[in-house]
């Protein structure tokens, strides 16, 4: 599984949604590392992984948690109010202590006012209205979603999304508007069903204007 860490100091935790952005632009950001492809040192792991269920946990640190966390091989992408490290995937059992003692339940975060409205022109995770998912599992099926995007992009088009920084939006679908969404032939995740929620349900649409 994919390992993710949210940065989340007493008294001053992140936004909801800009933490789920953050979340899903960390895995971009791993996928597209030259150290997760050919020869590179994630490689190997990274295929594994790819080959098997594309299984992501997050879990929440602080103080010298983050650090130590950090001092781990991974990538941090920072947001707005967001930090999120990402790590190369590891066995179920082969995690790191300094990651293994982490929290992985009961993380929920709020945004302190409504998020603006996604425009067209940028990539929007769709999430489903109809269910209600704690923070890190939203941001685990962010994660999904902005991989299923990536592997349904050609080289050019991923291309022009890293260059752009990952740029994208996680917003609530319109509940009318889902069932148009899960038809409509975009990237659609299905969760296994391992935590929160039953199997197969469809958490987030990945809606790239390339795929449109």
């Amino acid at each position: 599984m994919l390992p993710l860490v949210v940065r989340i100091e007493r008294g001053a935790p992140p936004a909801r949604t800009d933490a789920l952005e953050t979340a899903a632009r960390a895995v971009l950001v791993l996928l597209a590392d030259e150290r997760a492809h050919g020869d590179g040192e994630w490689a190997e792991a990274v295929r594994s992984w790819e080959d098997a269920r594309i299984r992501k946990v997050v879990r929440r640190a602080r103080g010298t948690e983050w650090r130590r966390a950090e001092a781990l091989p991974g990538i941090t992408v920072t947001g707005k109010s967001a930090q999120v490290r990402a790590f190369p995937p590891i066995p179920l059992d082969g995690w790191p202590k300094d990651l293994a003692k982490l929290q992985v339940s009961g993380t929920e975060l709020e945004d302190p006012e409504p998020p603006v409205a996604a425009g067209p022109a940028q990539p929007v995770l769709w999430l489903n209205p109809e269910l209600e998912m704690s923070a890190g599992k939203a941001m685990a099926q962010a994660g999904h979603g902005a991989q299923l995007a990536w592997w349904a992009l050609s080289d050019a088009e991923r291309t022009a999304w890293r260059d752009a920084g990952f740029a994208l939006n996680v917003r609530s679908a319109d509940p009318a508007d889902w069932n148009r969404l899960t038809g409509s032939g975009l990237p659609v995740v299905r969760d296994a069903g391992f935590t929160e929620i039953a199997p197969g349900s469809c958490t987030v649409v990945a809606d790239h204007p390339a795929l449109r």
